[in-house]
């Protein structure tokens, strides 16, 4: 007997999206890291794992993709109309839903299944560090106390893939404001949460990675008019995939600045350290732009396959700052 497997219209397959000269170049990268005993630590976030190790291992009837994403709307919110469109097509709720990265549940892009373990309940977000009135705020606080609205951003990923995203949330510089850092606050530091017995996916070995996951900014990029907690998507509250209920959108860099899933944010005078940084300083710095003249050590970021409503990308140059310079490239000047 002959199985025929229809995809689903949503799926989208990993070789649409990474090139074979990106993936022998990441396989030669990790038979290197594997001489260097850190290889089997690091594999499986590298998405190099077989697509079965990110999908559910629970066997009580888990959601559907599209529960997943069948969330209560966000009421009270307009476009804010600097930000309401972009030269290319919002993606598709359902490959963004299913396309995208989330370590702590896998190294694989479908992570969705294992994501929905995130618990999100009574979620808590401490603000403290160097600042003159530290909070501990909670998704009430944030719909009440901010300006929440809707900014339809680009993203990109350091992978050389990108979406057109409809994102739900209020700008950075309001928190600022709220807490008021100290006159000696240079950087700010974005813990996500972290519970080995929760975010342990199958297919992701934690060992001495730097958990939990950390990303950070200076205070001026913070305070950029275009720096956003996003707290839903396509005009709903953040599906778990997302990183739910709270996460960093910065859309000058590549997406893995974004971190998912916040619990803390401490004001800083010194550089913090951060995941990717930490792990691979060669190939992800600090600063982390969209910089189509600055390849990465394994490929180039020229051009970007543009993932939008269909299984199919388009190839696109990339644009520097993400096409967003004239809001931010005096802070690099």
């Amino acid at each position: 007997m002959t199985f025929i497997r229809v995809p689903k219209t949503w799926s989208i397959s990993e070789n649409k999206v990474t090139s074979a000269d990106a993936y022998f170049n990441r396989r030669r990268f990790l038979k290197t890291l594997l001489g260097a005993g850190i290889g089997a630590s690091i594999m499986p976030i590298m998405g190099c794992v077989d697509s079965s190790s990110s999908s559910s291992s629970s066997s009580s009837s888990p959601p559907t993709l599209e529960e997943t994403l069948d969330l209560p709307t966000i009421k009270g919110f307009n476009t804010n109309p600097a930000f309401a469109s972009v030269d290319r097509a919002i993606a598709d709720d359902k490959i963004a839903g299913s396309y995208n990265n989330f370590y702590e549940f896998g190294g694989g892009k479908n992570i969705w299944p294992n994501a929905q373990n995130l618990p999100t309940e009574n979620w808590k977000v401490e603000v403290t560090g160097l600042v003159k009135n530290p909070q501990t705020f909670d998704l009430d606080d944030f719909k009440r106390k901010f300006t929440i609205q809707e900014r339809i951003y680009r993203f990109r990923c350091v992978e050389a893939w990108s979406m057109v995203l409809p994102w739900v949330g209020f700008p950075m510089k309001e928190l600022i404001a709220a807490v008021e850092p100290r006159s000696n606050v240079k950087f700010v530091r974005f813990t996500s949460f972290y519970d080995p017995k929760i975010t342990t996916g199958p297919g992701l070995i934690f060992g001495s990675l730097p958990w939990p996951y950390r990303e950070g900014l200076t205070i001026e990029e913070m305070n950029n008019e275009l720096a956003f907690f996003a707290i839903g998507i396509y005009g709903k509250e953040l599906p778990k995939q997302h990183g739910a209920p709270i996460r960093m959108v910065i859309p000058w860099k590549y997406g893995f600045k974004g971190a998912k899933s916040i619990v803390k944010i401490e004001f800083m005078d010194t550089q913090p350290r951060t995941y990717w940084n930490t792990i691979m300083p060669s190939e992800y710095d600090f600063e982390a732009n969209v910089n189509p003249n600055k390849p990465h050590p394994r490929w180039s970021q020229a051009e970007e396959r543009f993932i939008s409503s269909s299984l199919n990308w388009e190839l696109k140059k990339t644009l520097p700052y993400n096409g967003y310079g004239k809001y931010v490239a005096n802070l690099y000047s």
